[in-house]
C-alpha cells in the first residue's frame, strides 16, 4: 500500500532525495499561501498555470483554503456535526474488524520472507487466503459508500475499442490466455488504493514503517505490498525495481502469485493530467491493464493535489455524495521492442492511458510538486521558479 502520509513542506534542499513511494502533499495549516502583499493572488494564478497538474479547482480553492461563500459554509457546518464523527467512527470500526480478520486468517502462519526486508502474507493459501481476500474487498467496497461512493461507474473496454499496441495481431491472440503481471493506473488520491482493493485486491508498493503502523501493518502484508527501505542494504540487496520486477514476473506466470498494483507516475495530480511513467511495472516485460480514475465533483475535489491530509480527509467526510469513474482497458501485450526497451513500454502505455482517458500529457513530476507546495507555503527562495521559462 503505498503510503500517503509523510509531511513534506519542509524546504528542499540539493541533497535531498525524493521518494518514489510517497506524495509530496502538505500537511500544514497555518503557513501563508505565498506572501500577504498584493502581488500573492497573482502569483498564485502564476504558478497555477506553471505547475497545472497539482492545481486544485473546486469550490474549496488553493491548498483547500479559499474563501467559501455562504452556502457552502452551511452546507460544511452541518456536515462537520452529523456526517463526520459518524463516518469516522464507522470507518475505524470497518478497519479494526478487517484487521481482527487478518489476524485470525494469519495465526500460527508465518510471513513469507523469501527477500531481504520483505515480508508478506499474500502467499497463503486455502480457506485463509479466501477470506482475507474476500473480506477485504467487501470491506474496502464499504469504506467506499462510507464516504460517500454510493455507485461506481465501471467501465470495461475490449480491443476494439481502443488503439492498438505495438504487439502483432497475431502476437496479441497467441498471448490472449497469458495473465497479466501488473494493473497500472493513473493516481489521484488516497481512494485509488480502497478501489483497487476492492476490485482485484492487489499488492502494493509501500514504505517500510508501513509494516509497523497498528492495523494497517498486518493489513499490508496481507496484501503482500513491497516494502521499500531507504537505509543502506547489504550488496546483494535487489532494491525495490528488482523486487516489483520479480513479484510482476511472478504474477505473470503463476496463478497463485498475486499480482501488483503500481502507480508509475510515482505521486497524485489532481486528475486531469498524465506524469512521465517510472518504468518498475515494466521492467519484467509482462503484460499489464492500463486502469483510468476519474472523480467528476462539483463542489470539493476528492483529489490529493495540493491539499493537506487533515483537511482533504474533513472536507471528503463532509461531501455527501462522491463520484468515481473507472475505465478498464485491455491487457497490453507488449512487443519484443517494448520488451528490451522498458522506457518504450512505459511511453507506449501512458500515451495509450492519455488517449482513452482524455488526459492531457505533463513531463513535470514530484519534484517540481515539492517547489508548487513550497511556495505555496511562503518558502521565499522559491517564486524564482516563477519567471522560469517553460521547455
Amino acid at each position: 500500500m503505498e503510503s500517503e502520509l509523510k509531511d513534506l513542506n519542509s524546504k528542499p534542499s540539493k541533497s535531498q532525495q525524493p521518494d518514489p513511494t510517497h506524495d509530496d502533499v502538505s500537511t500544514k495549516d497555518d503557513s501563508p499561501l505565498l506572501k500577504s502583499d498584493s502581488s500573492s493572488a497573482d502569483d498564485i494564478l502564476e504558478l497555477e498555470k506553471k505547475f497545472a497538474a497539482y492545481a486544485r479547482n473546486d469550490v474549496y480553492g488553493t491548498m483547500g483554503r479559499g474563501k467559501l461563500p455562504l452556502k457552502e459554509k452551511l452546507v460544511l457546518g452541518i456536515a462537520l456535526v452529523t456526517l463526520l464523527p459518524l463516518r469516522i467512527v464507522l470507518g475505524i470500526t470497518l478497519v479494526v474488524v478487517y484487521y481482527l480478520i487478518c489476524r485470525i486468517c494469519t495465526l500460527f502462519s508465518a510471513p513469507n520472507q523469501e527477500e531481504e526486508q520483505q515480508e508478506d502474507y499474500a502467499h497463503l493459501g486455502g480457506w485463509r487466503r479466501a477470506v482475507i481476500v474476500r473480506s477485504g474487498r467487501f470491506l474496502s467496497r464499504s469504506l467506499l459508500f462510507l464516504v460517500g461512493f454510493y455507485w461506481i461507474n465501471d467501465t470495461h473496454k475490449d480491443s476494439a475499442n481502443t488503439q492498438e499496441n505495438s504487439s502483432t495481431e497475431a502476437n496479441n491472440q497467441s498471448e490472449e490466455q497469458e495473465r497479466p503481471g501488473a494493473i497500472v493506473s493513473n493516481h489521484v488520491s488516497y481512494l485509488d488504493i480502497l478501489y483497487h482493493m476492492s476490485s482485484s485486491f492487489p499488492s502494493f508498493v509501500a514504505k517500510r514503517s508501513v509494516a509497523k503502523i497498528p492495523l494497517v501493518g498486518l493489513i499490508s502484508k496481507c496484501l503482500g505490498c513491497v516494502y521499500v527501505q531507504r537505509e543502506s542494504k547489504s550488496s546483494d540487496f535487489k532494491g525495490v525495481a528488482g523486487v516489483v520486477s520479480d513479484r510482476v514476473h511472478e504474477a505473470h506466470h503463476s496463478e497463485s502469485g498475486p499480482i501488483m498494483m503500481l502507480f508509475p507516475e510515482g505521486t497524485t495530480t489532481n486528475g486531469d493530467y498524465l506524469l512521465p511513467f517510472k518504468t518498475g511495472a515494466f521492467l519484467a516485460g509482462a503484460p499489464v491493464v492500463p486502469v483510468i480514475l476519474r472523480y467528476p465533483y462539483q463542489r470539493f475535489s476528492p483529489a490529493w493535489d495540493s491539499i493537506s491530509g487533515l483537511r482533504h480527509v474533513v472536507f471528503l467526510l463532509c461531501q455527501f455524495v462522491n463520484h468515481m469513474e473507472v475505465t478498464w482497458l485491455p491487457a497490453y501485450y507488449p512487443s519484443q521492442e517494448e520488451k528490451d526497451d522498458p522506457k518504450l513500454y512505459a511511453n507506449n502505455v501512458r500515451r495509450l492511458m492519455a488517449s482513452e482517458g482524455n488526459l492531457i500529457l505533463s513531463d513535470i513530476g514530484l519534484a517540481e510538486k515539492r517547489i508548487y507546495h513550497a511556495a505555496l507555503n511562503g518558502n521565499n527562495s522559491l517564486p524564482s521558479v516563477l519567471h522560469q521559462k517553460d521547455d
